[in-house]
């Protein structure tokens, strides 16, 4: 056996380890993973789960940041495509330097924007909803995805748009029926960035939720009781989050090798 092949195997062996080391503490109720250490669940149980599946404030938590993670997902390509273009095809005064300040809200720190953010929601009473959280995330989001699809849309040759407007397409039909689909690589690649980044996020979707839109990494600290921690309740909503990465991942997975290939990222 080659030694790349060796290197590779070792590289997957790793990499796949501490989802396994989850998956097997998911399957173990919180005393046998406290009293021995096992390779493999020696009582496999799926209490864990039941009990995630049967708590209102468990599955709510999984509803509720998918829903304000499709919503920013959304909302950030609506923005982001349109400026994209811009960028892309026109040149104007402050073009460069507005595109670097867009870059610089992604580099800044959450904590920076979280007191703005919380007072501006609790005026308009926004706190506690789905849409304050996803709006806060495309503070993030959106300057990476016009970075992104902006490297995408000048990849295109401007004689397309050229072409198109002198067989008398209007601008909206010639961006929605020619032109994205020429780009639809970038968009998977954005919509993939956006949805992981509003996935993992948590010191604004613990801070401006409280009960109704509670996502479910906030729900995660419910695990800690007088007892301890419950590991085994810990490692089953661990599993579970990776389900809709995962998912991800695999409806865009040809755009996203064409992205990392063509693009930016």
């Amino acid at each position: 056996m080659k030694k790349r092949t060796i290197t590779f195997i070792i590289y997957i062996v790793l990499l796949m380890l501490p989802i396994y080391w989850m998956l097997n503490m998911s399957l173990q109720n919180n005393a046998d993973i406290l009293g021995s250490f096992n390779l493999f669940p020696k009582n496999i149980t799926f209490g864990n789960y039941i009990n995630i599946f049967t708590d209102p404030a468990w599955y709510s938590g999984y509803i509720n940041s998918i829903i304000y993670v499709t919503m920013n997902m959304v909302i950030s390509l609506a923005v982001a495509l349109p400026a994209a273009y811009a960028f892309s095809r026109y040149n104007f005064i402050g073009d460069k330097q507005i595109f670097f300040w867009l870059l610089t809200n992604r580099m800044a720190p959450a904590a920076v924007f979280l007191l703005p953010f919380f007072q501006l929601y609790s005026t308009f009473g926004l706190i506690d909803t789905h849409i304050a959280v996803a709006l806060a995330h495309c503070l993030f989001n959106v300057p990476l995805s016009v970075w992104i699809l902006e490297g995408f849309m000048s990849g295109v040759p401007r004689e397309i748009d050229e072409t198109a407007f002198i067989d008398g397409y209007k601008f909206p039909r010639f961006f929605l029926t020619i032109f994205l689909p020429l780009i639809k690589s970038g968009i998977g690649v954005t919509a993939f960035f956006c949805f992981m980044f509003s996935w993992v996020e948590l010191l604004f979707a613990r801070t401006l939720t409280v009960t109704n839109a509670k996502p479910i990494a906030a729900t995660m600290t419910r695990t800690v009781g007088a007892g301890g921690l419950d590991w085994g309740l810990l490692a089953a909503a661990g599993m579970l989050t990776i389900i809709p990465g995962a998912l991800i991942i695999y409806f865009v997975r040809n755009n996203l090798a064409k992205g990392f290939a063509m693009g930016r990222v």
